[in-house]
């Protein structure tokens, strides 16, 4: 079971809580299980969020392993130009 935190101000979405245990093997599965706790989150996490999984930042996360013991971090996308 992977713990999954979400940073900034996705927790206005989830009723202020930040940190879940989730059973999944990639970050698509732990957006979907995600999304089946906090429905509002959904959105967001299909619109663009920055990933790291143990300590590292992820691009183009979505088939991203997570590993039973893994610790997910979840942040809102950063633009720029």
């Amino acid at each position: 079971m992977a713990r999954v935190y979400l940073n900034g101000n996705l927790s206005l979405l989830t009723n202020g809580e930040t940190e879940f245990v989730i059973f999944a093997s990639n970050i698509k599965k732990v957006f979907k299980e995600l999304s089946k706790l906090h429905p509002g989150l959904k959105p967001h996490l299909e619109g663009g969020v920055a990933v790291a999984v143990d300590g590292k930042v992820c691009q183009d996360a979505w088939l991203e392993d997570v590993g039973p013991n893994s610790e997910v971090h979840i942040f809102h996308g950063i633009g720029g130009g």
